[in-house]
């Protein structure tokens, strides 16, 4: 009779911790969707009318707790840097990860777009010349956690005299190549075409063995199918990086791209950063250009057979002069003016990893105006000054065209925090 009531009593203890597991997993599971749903309702993929929108992948959502404890509480010691986007921080999670985490600033009037464009295209893109996005919070703060590069960008070590010396010949080639394979997935091996549209130093990241990540896709634009460009009535980017279809006409396509890489090339070989100036006359002479422009410079040498003086000078002579004469010549093709006559990133793949190839003599590069692809900006044949060192663009709006108009009449440049 014990033992009866004994099992009895066993029975309906298992049965009750049974009924009880079953409901907490039940909660738990309910909770897990809900949040994911609400995620998904914040932050929803960017409508660009490709059907490829569908392959959006939910990136891991993290816990706002664990990333104040990793930044520190977003501590003023723990800032990276700041831009149109908000701020970076470096952070530490618990088992001794390290992450970079972009804050979205409340008062960005762009933030919250690039944001979600950012999350959609960073979430799809996998590649080791990439940044890697690791996830996102959208508790009470809007934050985008990144593997953390060691190195930090290429502006900050290529252009601080001292930090320059780390950089020998053989990185920066290595450099080169790394960004142009990046663009290479971008443009032709990714599941949609990705331009850039603000390529610069600054978003090229180095992790601890000095290998590129290109970072930042707030303004990039996706293209699905045979499309390849558009035009905009608000470009966007940084002067000296900008192509110039793209800041005076709005034209957006991969040779914008290929324009920006052409700058970093050049910056690359000669140690010099592009500060945005164009030339103000029609005259293809040195003489008559800015002086300060890094593409008249290096137009300059090339076209008086005297690379050699172009070159760092904190590279010491110590560097194999056809492969860095290559570059200069790549770079160069890579500016020219018309942009039909900028080579394809897979192109410039080739072109870069074999000696054999041969490489086209390149034209006049875009630091001035007034032929063929390229309207005037005023009536009286005058050519606009954008001032400042990678400044970013100032609002300016072209108030008549040249006689060979392209198809808008009137562009507005629009005025960006920095980056």
């Amino acid at each position: 009779m014990w033992a009866q009531r004994k099992k009895g009593t066993n029975v309906i203890v298992a049965t009750t911790v049974s009924i009880g597991t079953i409901l907490l997993v039940a909660v738990f599971i309910a909770v897990f969707i809900y949040r994911r749903k609400t995620t998904k309702t914040m932050i929803p993929p960017d409508n660009t009318g490709n059907e490829e929108d569908n392959d959006y992948v939910d990136p891991p959502t993290l816990n706002l707790t664990v990333l104040r404890a990793a930044t520190r509480n977003f501590s003023a010691e723990n800032k990276l840097g700041e831009g149109g986007f908000g701020e970076v921080f470096k952070g530490i999670l618990e088992d001794g990860e390290e992450i970079a985490v972009k804050r979205l600033s409340k008062t960005s009037s762009q933030g919250f777009h690039e944001l979600k464009n950012e999350l959609v295209l960073a979430a799809k893109l996998k590649h080791k010349n990439l940044v890697r996005l690791l996830g996102v919070c959208l508790q009470e703060e809007k934050l985008l956690v990144y593997e953390y590069m060691p190195n930090r960008s290429l502006d900050t070590i290529l252009f601080e005299p001292e930090k320059r010396q780390q950089l020998d010949w053989r990185k920066r080639f290595m450099i080169i190549c790394g960004i142009a394979q990046g663009l290479l997935y971008l443009h032709e091996e990714s599941s949609q075409k990705i331009i850039h549209r603000d390529l610069k130093p600054s978003n090229v990241l180095l992790d601890e063995d000095m290998i590129p990540k290109i970072s930042d896709f707030g303004l990039a634009r996706a293209f699905g199918g045979e499309q390849s460009k558009d035009v905009t009535r608000r470009p966007v980017g940084t002067l000296g990086y900008m192509s110039p279809e793209y800041a005076y006409c709005g034209h957006v396509s991969t040779k914008s791209d290929m324009f920006s890489f052409g700058v970093i090339v050049l910056e690359m070989v000669t140690g010099r950063r592009s500060n945005g100036m164009y030339a103000s006359t029609k005259s293809d002479t040195y003489e008559s250009a800015d002086s300060t422009s890094l593409l008249s410079y290096v137009w300059e040498k090339w076209r008086t057979r005297s690379l050699a003086d172009a070159v760092d000078a904190s590279l010491g002579g110590r560097y194999p002069e056809n492969e860095v004469f290559s570059c200069v010549q790549i770079g160069l093709l890579c500016v020219q003016e018309n942009p039909a006559d900028r080579p394809d990133i897979s192109a410039v793949v080739l072109m870069l990893s074999s000696n054999s190839t041969s490489l086209q003599t390149p034209s006049k590069p875009a630091f001035f105006f007034g032929s063929g692809s390229i309207a005037s900006l005023d009536a009286a044949g005058g050519h606009a000054f954008f001032g400042g060192r990678g400044s970013e663009v100032a609002a300016i709006s072209s108030k008549k065209m040249s006689s060979n108009p392209v198809s808008e009449n009137e562009v507005t440049i629009s005025e960006l925090q920095p980056r």
